[in-house]
């Protein structure tokens, strides 16, 4: 028997469930499970990838350089954020977001598995395979999420906050198993681990099926919505020019990472790069006046939100490779593998998140504008790699003391907790109608070119004490500096942005 779904795939009956946990849908469980193990998978095998590149052969490890380890590094985690814009895309058109998730936690096992064996072909290939399951699973889970609540439903907030825990609850467990297992054992033991917490996912994901029905099914369009969205491509911004635009960007980039890099690793992200902003380039010669002013807004935050995932996402690169060579790990006699360190960053996040979200809604009238926020957000970051500078003038006399990092990994959250959710609110504020999605799109490419400049500075860590205070001072500088500019910026981002905001 067929469930009838709206044109967002929601079912009235799923919208109207209050038989699960707090007067929540039944589904909300399913999905807070499929994705708490999902990032498990993630944030595990992202634990232990920098160091297993950079270990020597007769350590288990791949003995990289560290500047092509950064590379893949970089490569692979900005795909991460760039793939879910094609992964929304087929299961808007074709899978329906249900399937999507399933098919996508398939192949993000597949990957972690194939990375079980010492083999470069398994090694690309399992990388690749989690980033296209990443690309499927995460845009598309988060929109069950949603579909899950009718529109004006009180409870909706609350449900993202309980599925957003579940991400971190995964993210601060995953580096305690995965990276224990993959220190003191075998690399490969960590990676398989990887792919059980996904697979465990599967399992209850399918298992608990019957709490999604009605939820992620592909709407059955009408002759009537075929023809009112043939009209609306005809229509759109996705002219022939436009599409010209993003083939040239894409050519564009392809040929300055070959250039650069000289290899197809180097190539890929900016190649995507090229293509996205070939093809905005061509969407946003269509707007008028004030769109047009409210996009260059988006771009203006675009660019101080790349500086700070750039820094942030060292916590996976730079920082790790300091943890484990310059930082001692143990704490009152106790031994830990330097892959724990990771789990410190979505500990504090748990315990501060309520605190923040409080702390916005006290201040009222008074709670800053979103570019001040962000603007402490960058301070915080800058912050924590001028105390992590000042920690390596201090690594001549031998390894330092664990607290230094528990502390630098304080101040990205307290940044990270003013920057990421206010991104994204400013974004959905601020996007013409009739580009959120793809300014959406826009913001999380941020979070990519984030990665893959973090990815890229990674390749500079050196173990010399004056290297690593010449490359932690210049990310606090940059970082510090571009929180200076975008506080000179504010008043006049302000009187461009409407008052909600």
């Amino acid at each position: 028997m067929s469930t009838t779904v709206d044109a967002t795939g929601m079912s009235p009956v799923a919208a109207t469930d209050t038989s699960g946990l707090g007067g929540h849908p039944r589904g909300l469980s399913t999905l807070f499970f499929t994705e708490m193990w999902e990032r498990f998978s993630y944030y595990g095998m992202r634990a232990i990838l920098v160091l297993y590149m950079t270990t020597a052969v007769a350590q288990g490890g791949l003995a990289f350089d560290t500047k092509y380890a950064g590379l893949v590094f970089g490569t692979y985690a900005s795909s991460v954020y760039w793939t879910p814009l094609v992964g929304g895309w087929l299961a808007d058109k074709y899978l329906g977001t249900r399937r999507a998730v399933l098919i996508g936690g398939i192949i993000i096992a597949c990957g972690h598995f194939s990375m079980v064996f010492h083999s470069m072909i398994a090694f690309y290939g399992g990388l690749a395979l989690i980033a296209l399951g990443t690309g499927l699973l995460k845009p598309n889970i988060s929109a069950m999420v949603g579909q899950m609540y009718a529109e004006g439903d009180e409870r909706r907030d609350a449900g993202f906050s309980i599925f957003y825990m579940g991400i971190n609850l995964g993210a601060l467990i995953a580096p305690l198993v995965c990276g224990y297992l993959g220190q003191r054992i075998d690399w490969h033991y960590g990676f398989a681990a990887a792919g059980i917490g996904m697979a465990l996912g599967l399992v209850q994901y399918v298992l608990s099926g019957t709490r999604l029905k009605g939820i992620g099914e592909r709407p059955v369009k009408k002759k009537e919505d075929i023809a009112k969205t043939r009209d609306a491509v005809k229509g759109s911004d996705a002219d022939t020019l436009t599409l010209v635009f993003a083939v040239l960007g894409g050519a564009a980039g392809l040929s300055l990472g070959y250039f650069v890099g000289g290899s197809f690793v180097t190539s890929l992200f900016p190649t995507v790069v090229g293509t996205a902003f070939g093809y905005i380039v061509g969407v946003v010669r269509h707007l008028n006046g004030d769109e047009l002013k409210r996009v260059l807004i988006i771009f203006i935050l675009f660019a101080f939100s790349v500086i700070f995932w750039a820094s942030f996402e060292q916590a996976a690169t730079s920082l790790t490779l300091f943890a484990d060579r310059l930082t001692r790990t143990n704490i009152f006699g106790f031994e830990f593998p330097s892959s724990w360190f990771q789990s410190v960053q979505p500990t504090f996040v748990i315990l501060l998140a309520p605190v923040f979200a409080g702390l916005w809604i006290k201040m009222g009238r008074r709670n800053p504008s979103s570019p001040a926020k962000f603007a402490v957000g960058l301070l915080f970051a800058g912050l924590a790699f001028a105390l992590v500078a000042f920690a390596s003038t201090l690594t001549g006399a031998g390894k330092v003391s664990p607290f230094w990092l528990v502390f630098v990994y304080l101040l990205q959250t307290l940044g990270e907790l003013c920057l990421s959710p206010v991104g994204l609110s400013t974004v959905t504020k601020l996007s013409p109608g009739r580009m959120v999605g793809l300014m959406m799109g826009v913001w999380f490419l941020s979070i990519s070119f984030g990665n893959y400049v973090a990815g890229w500075a990674s390749g500079f860590f050196s173990e010399d004490e004056g290297a690593l205070v010449n490359l932690f001072g210049i990310i606090a500088a940059i970082t510090i500096a571009a929180a200076v500019l975008l506080v000179i910026l504010t008043p006049v981002i302000k009187k461009m942005t409407p008052r909600s905001t």
